[in-house]
């Protein structure tokens, strides 16, 4: 296979263009040697410019005008006290950006540069700084793979491009002496240490330092992943390499130094540059049996250690959530999460050495791992479904000459590297089983088709460094390393019958493993699965994992595949697809914020309407959250004069009263309302299930998933763990969800005995145990209600409370002006929940019959057995005049709806119990207060 490139896409031609544009007017410079402070050996023929700062920068401002792009104020130097020129303090540089979408060609843009401002200016000094190896092996394969395509593109010039090495010094003696295009690339490890070779003198150049011939050539600097080098020393490094300016490229700059070309995700996306990502969420559904938790720190700070917990914990709606929390020893995770599955959790020690967490039931748990998340069948799951997922697109696309690679992110290197480890034991099972039912695979073993790459710590002369290593020492292990960082076209091969086996042998591979080392500076274009295998996946960036795989792909030619319908990424995630999108569109914004803080100086909340929606036409509409709203901006002002008439007066005297409520519970009447509901509720059964949804792009740039398939079931989990005490189980989730009610063991345990789907209790004990909490609730509330009385208190709300708030802050949506004139409110605007109350408050205002209205306030409620309930409206009106009553006065119900099955059941029950409080003709209840009606309207036409 050979690589074949397309020199005329669009929009790298504009990425190429905006930087060599910026230097319009600059003349063509010939090769010329040039001395640094007179000395011979450091002779150099150095690049140059000519054009002055004022004329770059008009350049850099009608460039990034050609694309939309704020015009900068001025051009971004660096400028570091550290870096010195043979005892001179270094000049600074300016620095240039070029932002590009993973997988849309970046690399091949910068080489194009390269030779476009040597073509246009005579510029041929040029060092490609990496962060990694991984990155450097990338930049320097796509430099062979684009060589004879770049010599055809540009009249086959005299260019030449290594990797730099310490052990090769001549090597920098021709990259700044030569007068040919040069191009050296370096990784920041090799040159930001006073410790390198680099920087020390040596007899291999007669005395000379080699930085001090690199200095004199005054190199251009491209940056590949830029935001990987803007600490403190590495600044100090690039700068000590005084070069000419630099230009840097990546997806996902931290800082925007005067940004040339922007292609933002979304536009990448939706262009069909980059292939279409299927998210195939792979989770646990109805399984909260057993307790989880998941060390995520731990720390010591004034004598107090402490370690932060995951934790899956009851909240008051009933729902199980994850929840970080902090511990410290002798604290109860049964507390804490309110559930009695963590009996015998309690934490015994946290120990920082260690790194661990040892609990009453004597289990340790180290940092970053976790204990009940049944890790085993989501890695099972996932890669069962990820290597099916391949032998179908294989299948589907080897007519088309398109290899299929699969490439999967571990959780730690032991889970692979070892012979036993988890995931090399379930994807050798999940392949040996699944090859028999698809032909092709029959004949290939486990072992032939997977390899890995990792990067591992290890002590070299006293000091820890990043090397590069794959899962053991042996020759397979470095030819593995070959195959997948270096011989990306056997990679991308059919075997064929007539090779010799070697060959054969290493285009078998198609499973790729990794843990870090591949997920920034690697791709490649035939990934079409990208399986997750994370314990903690918020650690994980999802662009860094996305962009791996979402390069268009190639068939047997070298030629790149524009078919939306091959180019489809699947994401394996152990996560839902509706928080993994969300996360990976979070992660877009986030970067683009860093960089528009950047901008503006100021916090994204602090921004002006004006700069939000210039920002929001230029990244998209998605990209800022929604301004604060903030207090105090609008107040309503309480009309003193007003509360102090007696018309007010008296209307406070008949609603102020408090009051308390009696109920009877007939517990054998209560059970057989339950029991029929409980029989014939669903229970589903706890299990692995995979659900497809596919990653579109709106017209906002907001990435959204829309599900493609239902869930399947990829492994049932039942019998998988301990039964509870159901009953235990049940008067927890009756005490610790909202409301609180206490039932005794005795009549919970009468529910147990009289359910007809015991088996379903055994299945899924929680999920039983929730579906039977919540009926009884729902059944005991209407039992309530039903028969609930109030009994007027000797206590009441002091009219005092609200003359002591004579202004209240207004953060509703939606607030209404009474009239002034009329005299009809207290206050001078009127906070409304709805639109509803508003049309309701104008209403009320046009009613000559309406003397006086009240929204009542937040902290006047009504106690109910199903939480406090809060009356909107008090009123006073004209009565009929046939009834002889001149005066009524009304406490009112506003809803978009009079009928119960309208309403939410809660909303119903208080508003009835609301009726029982004050008193309700429309309710026909005899209420504890006297001289008071209860009304429920949707407008005030529905008044007496």
């Amino acid at each position: 296979m050979e690589f074949r490139f397309d020199a005329n896409q669009e929009f790298q031609i504009q990425a190429v263009e905006a930087v060599a544009d910026l230097f319009d007017g600059q003349g063509r410079v010939a090769a010329q040697m040039r001395f640094e402070e007179g000395a011979l050996s450091l002779a150099a023929v150095a690049n140059r410019l000519d054009i002055g700062e004022n004329r770059l920068l008009e350049n850099l401002r009608a460039v990034q005008k050609r694309h939309k792009i704020r015009p900068d104020e001025k051009l971004e130097h660096i400028e570091e006290d550290i870096a010195t020129i043979n005892g001179r303090k270094a000049a600074s540089f300016p620095n240039f950006s070029v932002e590009m979408e993973t997988g849309t060609g970046k690399t091949y843009v910068y080489i194009r540069t390269m030779l476009e401002l040597f073509k246009r200016y005579g510029l041929r000094k040029f060092i490609v700084v990496v962060p990694s190896v991984a990155v450097r092996e990338g930049v320097l394969k796509t430099l062979q793979v684009t060589e004879r395509h770049i010599r055809q593109l540009y009249g086959n010039p005299v260019y030449r491009y290594y990797v730099y090495d310490s052990a090769n010094l001549s090597q920098v003696r021709q990259f700044a002496q030569a007068d040919s295009v040069e191009v050296m690339v370096m990784t920041m490890d090799s040159f930001n240490k006073a410790s390198n070779v680099i920087r020390q003198s040596t007899d291999r150049l007669q005395g000379e330092t080699p930085i001090h011939l690199v200095q004199a050539s005054r190199p251009i600097l491209v940056l590949d992943e830029p935001q990987n080098m803007e600490s403190e020393k590495s600044i100090a490094a690039l700068a000590a390499l005084d070069p000419l300016f630099a230009l840097r490229y990546s997806a996902t700059h931290r800082n925007p130094y005067n940004i040339v070309y922007r292609l933002t995700p979304a536009e990448a996306y939706r262009q069909g540059l980059v292939k279409k990502i299927e998210v195939d969420s792979v989770i646990r559904e109805s399984d909260e049996n057993r307790p989880y938790i998941r060390v995520e720190a731990i720390e010591s700070k004034k004598n107090t250690i402490t370690a932060k917990m995951a934790i899956h914990k009851l909240m008051k709606s009933g729902q199980v959530k994850e929840t970080v929390l902090t511990f410290r020893p002798g604290d109860s995770p049964a507390e804490k999460a309110n559930r009695p599955e963590y009996a015998g959790w309690e934490i015994d020690e946290i120990n920082p050495g260690g790194k661990f967490v040892r609990f009453a039931n004597n289990i340790e748990i180290n940092l970053g791992d976790e204990q009940g998340a049944d890790k085993e069948a989501i890695f099972a799951a996932q890669i069962q479904h990820t290597v099916e997922e391949h032998f179908r697109k294989q299948e589907r696309l080897r007519g088309r000459g398109i290899k299929v690679l699969s490439l999967f992110f571990i959780d730690r290197v032991a889970n692979y590297a070892r012979e036993d480890g988890l995931i090399r034991r379930l994807f050798n099972k999940a392949f040996e089983q699944l090859k028999m039912r698809h032909d092709a695979w029959k004949d290939l073993t486990a072992g032939e088709v997977q390899a890995a790459y990792f990067a591992e710590k290890r002590r070299k002369g006293g000091m820890t460094e990043l090397v590069d290593s794959v899962s053991g020492e042996s020759r397979e292990d470095e030819a593995a390393y070959d195959l997948i960082m270096k011989d990306k076209e056997l990679l991308l091969s059919f075997p064929e019958a007539n090779e010799e086996e070697e060959t054969r042998r290493k285009k078998h591979v198609c499973f790729i493993f990794s843990h870090s080392a591949l997920r920034e500076g690697w791709d490649n274009p035939n990934v079409f699965q990208i399986c997750t295998l994370n314990q903690t996946a918020s650690m994980v960036k999802k662009r860094q994992e996305v962009g791996r795989g979402i390069r268009l792909a190639v068939d047997q030619s070298g030629q790149r595949v524009h078919d939306e319908g091959v180019n489809v990424l699947t994401v394996v995630a152990n996560e839902s697809y509706r928080d993994y999108v969300e996360t990976l569109q979070s992660e877009i914004a986030f970067e683009y914020r860093a960089e528009i803080e950047a901008r503006y100086g100021k916090p994204i909340s602090e921004l002006t309407k004006a700069e939000r929606r210039k920002i929001e036409s230029e990244y998209g509409e998605g990209i800022l959250p929604p301004p604060p709203r903030k207090a105090g901006t609008n107040k309503a002002r309480l009309r003193k004069a007003r509360v102090m008439k007696e018309d007010f007066k008296e209307l406070w005297e008949r609603i102020k009263h408090k009051t308390r409520y009696a109920v009877r519970i007939d517990t054998d009447r209560l059970l057989n309302d339950v029991i029929p509901d409980l029989n014939g509720a669903g229970v589903s059964t706890p299990r692995v299930a995979i659900t497809k949804a596919v990653v579109e792009v709106g017209e906002d740039g907001i990435f959204e998933a829309m599900q493609m398939s239902a869930a399947r079931t990829a492994l049932d989990l039942r019998g998988r763990y301990p039964l509870p005490n159901l009953v235990e189980l049940m008067a927890s989730l009756m005490e610790h969800t909202s409301p609180p009610i206490r039932l005794s063991r005795k009549t919970l345990l009468s529910i147990f005995r009289r359910a007809a789907n015991k088996q379903s209790a055994m299945n899924n004990p929680h999920e039983w145990a929730s579906v039977a909490v919540r009926i009884l609730k729902e059944k005991l509330a209407d039992h309530l209600v039903n028969g609930i009385q109030y009994e007027k208190l000797n206590e009441w709300y002091e009219l005092t409370q609200i003359l002591d708030d004579d202004e209240v802050e207004l953060f509703s949506k939606y607030i209404a002006e009474p009239n002034e004139d009329r005299d009809k409110s207290i206050y001078d605007f009127i906070p409304c929940d709805s639109e509803i109350e508003e049309q309701f408050v104008k209403d009320l205002e046009s009613r000559e019959d309406v003397k006086l209205y009240l929204k009542l306030p937040y902290w006047f409620t009504v106690p109910t057995p199903v939480g406090d309930y809060r009356p909107d409206w008090a009123i006073v009106m004209d009565g009929p005049a046939q009834e002889g009553k001149p005066v009524l006065y009304l406490v009112s119900e506003t809803k978009g709806s009079t009928r119960k099955d309208d309403l939410r059941p809660d909303e119903w029950r208080k508003i009835k119990c609301g009726a029982a409080h004050f008193g309700s003709k429309y309710f026909r209840t005899k209420g504890a207060l006297e001289g008071v009606d209860f009304k429920l309207v949707t407008k005030a036409s529905e008044l007496p």
